[in-house]
């Protein structure tokens, strides 16, 4: 039996890991990197290891290091979590030659199905070679084999973008998950992502644990997910789970897997297997009442699953919260996590706690959070409710884009597809703040700056704050009166640091406010405080280039130095950050007047990389 248990990860998914050693009584081990020294899945663990390094190639991605770490921290068992080693049947190997527990498939089960060129194989799908892709095969999808989560992903719909595509394609593959393998496929843009989760013994049974749908997806990666998959007939389901059973034992599969398909037009196109678990898998956990972590546990010691799963019931959806700016081209954002207070009724999985630090190296996802109900129309209510209450401070997050997606009428009627975002990003994105945030903000400030409360036996002037929410800044005005603070248009019921009371029109509001530095939460509106009179000096030059995240250069356009033409919307630089790559295009058609950016170059948010100036439309040829 397993006594003491590394996780080879990181972040939520080791966190979740733990949770379910501590309720059996396995002791547990964590791995971790420089940057997360001090990161909760660290803390949450009986024993840490060092591994040297910040960089995912440096730490995570080092088998060598990790299988040491076991040894020397006594554990007799590893868990790889998902990403990274997750799917590497050398690091498998590696674990299972020191003699240790490997809670995954056999490594032979791993080669066949985490390439993803050889699954297709296998279940008689063959790839496009990349010299074969014709203007008759475009859209066409260059895709990872060895990996998942959106990395190493493209979609062309040019031939002359193919080879750029490639290119950036491996290397992101390379630096995610240490192989640059990719294989191109033919893209379907408004399919459903259908998967099942599969759960499988070395004593001959396969269950399929129903369907999940994971269509809302940005860059491939999966946003919202929900189990079971709504409104497929019985026969498509049927030949859904007859297929993933069919892949697990064309392989000898053994522990927990993830059959992918697309659906449209009423047929199931076969994708890939995930030879892990999934980060979606709590979704399945919540239908059919099982800890699908322990399953994994106990089947790598041997033990014999029931004939028959358990039976589903009701409904799960689950919303990934990112530390990113879906309105900025989902640009990753950095900082301290001052606060997350997600209410009760609802399972949060999260790798981070208040005051926790979001890096530049890894994934941003903070955390995932699940709903289950009797129906999926109260699932989809419960979910949206509880993270519209959620208490989030710190970066800009998706929170309020998951929100107005699970509130959509296409997903309300199950008519979703994976274009959902290509279509509805900018209403979903629309900036709608509270009109009473800034107010509010201006007023919890105001409290207490002087001893009399501000008021003087003569009329005073307003005073002014400025804020800026949501890309749009707005200027507020009170005053301190003989009876307190006031403002025109509202009755100020009450103020202090931290709750403000309004009522306006005979509506009474109550406004927790929360401030940390020049960043104000006032409920779920973010807010940054700027100075009344700007500071001439911090405007930039007009079309300047500035790196929207901290990341590493790693590539300029071939070719590109001061004085070059360029064309609106041309990809000029590329930056990696956490574990992406990132395009900087030209805003207008113009000259590039300065070039400040080198391939290798460390860029902190705001940094100038570049200036165009713009050619004026009659002067363009």
């Amino acid at each position: 039996m397993v006594q003491t248990l590394l996780v080879a990860n990181r972040g939520e998914i080791a966190c979740r890991i733990f949770r379910t050693c501590a309720a059996w009584g396995i002791r547990t081990v964590a791995v971790h990197s420089d940057a997360d020294e001090n990161a909760l899945h660290v803390r949450a663990a009986d024993t840490a290891v060092r591994l040297p390094g910040a960089t995912p190639a440096e730490t995570y991605l080092r088998g060598d290091l990790v299988v040491k770490a076991a040894l020397a921290a006594g554990a007799d068992a590893v868990h790889p979590g998902y990403g990274f080693l997750s799917e590497n049947a050398g690091f498998a190997r590696a674990v299972l030659d020191a003699g240790l527990t490997w809670i995954g498939p056999p490594p032979e089960a791993i080669e066949a199905m985490a390439s993803k060129t050889r699954a297709k194989e296998l279940m008689g799908v063959a790839p496009l070679g990349e010299a074969d892709v014709t203007e008759a095969d475009l859209p066409v999808l260059v895709k990872a084999a060895a990996g998942g989560g959106g990395r190493g992903m493209r979609v062309v719909r040019r031939l002359d973008e193919l080879p750029a595509a490639l290119e950036g394609a491996r290397a992101e593959a390379a630096s995610a998950f240490g192989d640059g393998e990719v294989f191109v496929e033919p893209y379907l843009a408004h399919g459903r992502h259908v998967e099942v989760q599969i759960l499988a013994d070395t004593h001959g049974t396969v269950w399929a644990l129903g369907t999940r749908d994971c269509s809302l997806q940005r860059r491939h990666q999966k946003v919202i997910e929900e189990a079971p998959a709504p409104g497929l007939s019985p026969g498509l389901e049927e030949e859904l789970h007859g297929l993933a059973v069919r892949a697990a034992r064309s392989v000898s599969y053994v522990g927990a897997g993830t059959v992918e398909f697309l659906v449209a037009d009423g047929r199931a196109h076969f994708l890939e297997m995930n030879t892990r678990l999934q980060v979606e898998h709590p979704v399945t956990e919540e239908v059919f009442g099982i800890d699908l972590v322990a399953q994994q546990i106990r089947v790598a010691e041997g033990h014999a699953l029931p004939v028959d799963p358990p039976p589903a019931r009701g409904h799960a959806v689950e919303a990934r919260l990112y530390a990113e700016d879906p309105a900025r081209d989902w640009a990753p954002q950095t900082g301290t996590l001052h606060r997350l207070d997600v209410p009760p009724g609802v399972r949060l999985d999260t790798g981070y706690t208040d005051g926790d630090t979001i890096g530049v190296h890894y994934d941003p996802m903070l955390a995932k959070v699940i709903a289950h109900a009797p129906t999926r129309a109260e699932a989809l209510r419960r979910l949206a409710g509880a993270l519209e209450r959620t208490r989030l401070h710190g970066p800009v997050t998706n929170r309020d884009l998951l929100v107005r997606s699970l509130r959509h009428e296409e997903l309300a009627a199950a008519r979703m597809d994976t274009g959902f975002y290509d279509r509805h990003l900018p209403a979903l994105t629309a900036p709608a703040p509270d009109p009473h945030a800034p107010l509010a903000a201006a007023l919890a400030d105001a409290h207490g700056r002087s001893r009399f409360g501000g008021w003087r036996n003569v009329p005073s002037q307003p005073q002014v704050k400025r804020y800026e929410t949501a890309g749009q800044e707005h200027e507020v005005h009170y005053r301190h009166t003989r009876q307190g603070l006031a403002a025109d248009g509202v009755r100020v019921v009450h103020a202090d640091a931290h709750t403000v009371v309004l009522e306006a029109d005979g509506v009474r509001r109550t406004f927790e406010v929360a401030r940390y530095g020049d960043e104000i939460h006032v409920g779920g509106t973010r807010l940054t405080a700027l100075p009344r009179f700007p500071d001439p000096a911090a405007q930039l030059a007009p079309g300047s280039l500035v790196a929207p995240m901290p990341g590493t250069v790693v590539r300029v356009a071939e070719g590109l130095a001061e004085g070059a033409a360029v064309q609106a919307g041309q990809p000029l630089i590329w930056l990696e950050a956490m574990k992406m790559q990132h395009r900087i295009t030209a805003p207008a058609t113009g000259t590039l007047t300065a070039l400040h950016a080198e391939p290798g170059q460390q860029v902190e948010p705001g940094t100038v990389l570049a200036v165009v100036r713009e050619t004026p439309s009659q002067e363009r040829p």
